[in-house]
C-alpha cells in the first residue's frame, strides 16, 4: 500500500495521516513505524526507508514528509516503487504538487493519490455540521455558517471551537456560538460595511468599537476597508457575470463574491467611487497630519449608514 497525502487543506491532510498512522500503530506497534523529512533526509536514508525490512515486526510503515524535495528522489521514483517490499507500507505526504511534472503523474497514476483542497466558507460549514454529528453534538447549517463567518476559515481553531462548544451545551445554537467564541477581524469587518450600508449607525459603531477591543489598529481597519471596497468594485463592473466567474476571474473566494454582490447592487459606481476617494484621503492624513483616525474612520462609517 502506497498512499500519497497533498492539498492546501492542512487540517485535513493531518487529520488523515493521523488516522492512518494510529490505525497501523493499533495493528502493528510503533516499533514497525518510520518517520523522515525529505528537507532533512538524504536519498539514501529516503530510499533505505522504503526498501529495508522491518527488524522487529512482519509489516513497516514509512512516512515520508514532502520527499520531493530531495531531486534525486522525485528523479528516481519510479525506479524506487519497483523496490519497495510487500511488506512495507509508505504514506508520502506532498502539500504541494506541481502537476506537470512526471514525479506527480507517477502519484497520481500508482498511488493511492489522495487530494485535500481548501475548503471555503460552504465547505467548512457543511464540515462543521458533519464533525459535530460524529461527535455526538448537533449543528444546524445556518448555525454552522454563522461560526465560519464569526471565527474564520482556519478549520483547526473551528475544530478546536467545536470542541468547546459541544462540552458546554451538545445542541450548538447561535446563543452558545456568541458566549463561548471571539469574532476575528476578518470576520466582522465584513459585517462592518453592511452594518453601515443598512443604514444601522448603532450596529456600526459597536462593530467598530469591537474592532478596536480586539487591537485592530486604524491602518488594519483602512486596509479592510479597502480590500471591500475593491471587492465591490469588481463585482459592479462585472456586469451580469455570475458570482462563480467573477470569483474565477478575480481569484476570489466565491462566498466573499456571493455576500458582497447584494451591497454592491444597491451601490453606484458614482457612490463607490467617492467612498474610495474618501477612505484614500482618511489613509493620507493619518500618515501625514495629527488626524483622530478613529474619529475619522467612525464619521466615514457613519456617512455611510
Amino acid at each position: 500500500m502506497i498512499i500519497t497525502l497533498t492539498g492546501e487543506n492542512t487540517f485535513g491532510r493531518q487529520r488523515e495521516l493521523q488516522r492512518l498512522a494510529a490505525a497501523f500503530v493499533a495493528k502493528h506497534s510503533d516499533l514497525a513505524l518510520e518517520r523522515l523529512d525529505g528537507e532533512e533526509a538524504d536519498f539514501a536514508r529516503l530510499r533505505a526507508a522504503l526498501t529495508s525490512l522491518g527488524l522487529l515486526t512482519s509489516q513497516k510503515l514509512a512516512i515520508l514528509r514532502t520527499p520531493s524535495s530531495n531531486k534525486q528522489f522525485s528523479e528516481k521514483f519510479e525506479q524506487l516503487l519497483d523496490e519497495i517490499s510487500d511488506t512495507t507500507d509508505v504514506i508520502l505526504v506532498e502539500p504541494k504538487l506541481d502537476k506537470r511534472t512526471a514525479y506527480y503523474k507517477l502519484l497520481k497514476s500508482r498511488t493511492d493519490f489522495r487530494d485535500f483542497p481548501a475548503l471555503d466558507a460552504n465547505g467548512l460549514a457543511h464540515w462543521l455540521v458533519a464533525a459535530a454529528k460524529d461527535r455526538g453534538a448537533s449543528l444546524n447549517p445556518a448555525d454552522a455558517r454563522y461560526l465560519v463567518e464569526r471565527v474564520g476559515t482556519d478549520q483547526q481553531l473551528l475544530s478546536n471551537e467545536l470542541d468547546k462548544l459541544l462540552l458546554y451545551d451538545p445542541q450548538i445554537s447561535r446563543r452558545s456560538i456568541d458566549t463561548l467564541t471571539e469574532p476575528t477581524p476578518q470576520s466582522t469587518i465584513f459585517q462592518l460595511l453592511e452594518a453601515a450600508f443598512a443604514g444601522n449607525s448603532k450596529r456600526t459603531l459597536d462593530l467598530y468599537a469591537e474592532q478596536r477591543a480586539l487591537k485592530v489598529e486604524p491602518p488594519q481597519i483602512v486596509a479592510m476597508l479597502a480590500w471591500q471596497l475593491h471587492v465591490l468594485a469588481i463585482i459592479k463592473t462585472a456586469g451580469d457575470r455570475p458570482a462563480s466567474t467573477i470569483a474565477s476571474e478575480a481569484k476570489l473566494n466565491p462566498y466573499v463574491v456571493q455576500k458582497s454582490q447584494g451591497i454592491a447592487r444597491d451601490l453606484s459606481l458614482a457612490q463607490l467611487k467617492k467612498l474610495i476617494g474618501d477612505l484614500l484621503r482618511i489613509d493620507v492624513a493619518s500618515k501625514r497630519t495629527n488626524i483622530d483616525a478613529d474619529e475619522a474612520l467612525q464619521h466615514y462609517l457613519l456617512s455611510i449608514s
